[in-house]
């Protein structure tokens, strides 16, 4: 999910907001001035991580602008840490909204095009709290690797205490998947971020 559709689901946000402890009213889904205000001060604090930690291409900075502020600064460092690997990743995809991960897991499915990506519904994936991002690794010719190896190159450069790689899962792998660690099951993550208490 971008920045931008932060702003079109207002009750994701509110809770985003009230679980990073910037926001106090009613979880509503209603843009008023204590939304404003909280929305606001993600910003700048999502644009001083930014300002501290690097800035990147434009897709990149479209998914990591949606993260959890938490997420936002892991999910730099890491990518700072493979592009200075010389490997040449992108974060392609961040935040997704409930209804974005149920089209998601559709495809492939129930008669839809195109290959099985997920076995996760809307609400129970990480990606559905700020939490996760993917990336895409592109080749010196601009075309997109699915090289398993490239995935796992990235990986020994990217990964660090607080992070946990989809390449390492045993049920379904997902090299290019990584997310926060946070001590809790996702149904407490879900559970919590629902609430709008603090998760991550």
């Amino acid at each position: 999910m971008s920045h931008e559709l932060l702003n079109a689901d207002v009750l994701f946000l509110q809770r985003l907001l009230r679980a990073e402890g910037l926001y106090a009213g009613a979880l509503d889904g209603l843009w008023g001035p204590r939304t404003e205000r909280a929305a606001r001060q993600f910003e700048a604090r999502a644009l001083q991580l930014r300002a501290t930690l690097g800035e990147f291409d434009t897709r990149s900075e479209h998914a990591i602008l949606g993260l959890a502020l938490r997420a936002q600064e892991h999910a730099r460092r890491f990518l700072r840490r493979v592009l200075d690997g010389g490997i040449q990743a992108r974060i392609i995809s961040g935040t997704r909204s409930y209804a974005q991960q149920n089209a998601l897991f559709r495809q492939g499915r129930y008669g839809n095009p195109g290959p099985v990506v997920t076995r996760a519904r809307g609400g129970h994936s990480a990606h559905n709290f700020g939490i996760a991002w993917d990336i895409g690794i592109f080749t010196l010719r601009g075309g997109y690797s699915r090289r398993a190896r490239d995935y796992v190159a990235a990986a020994r450069l990217g990964r660090a205490p607080g992070i946990e790689w989809g390449g390492d899962w045993t049920t379904f792998p997902d090299p290019p998947h990584y997310q926060l660690t946070t001590g809790l099951d996702l149904a407490a993550v879900r559970a919590r971020f629902e609430l709008g208490q603090r998760y991550a």
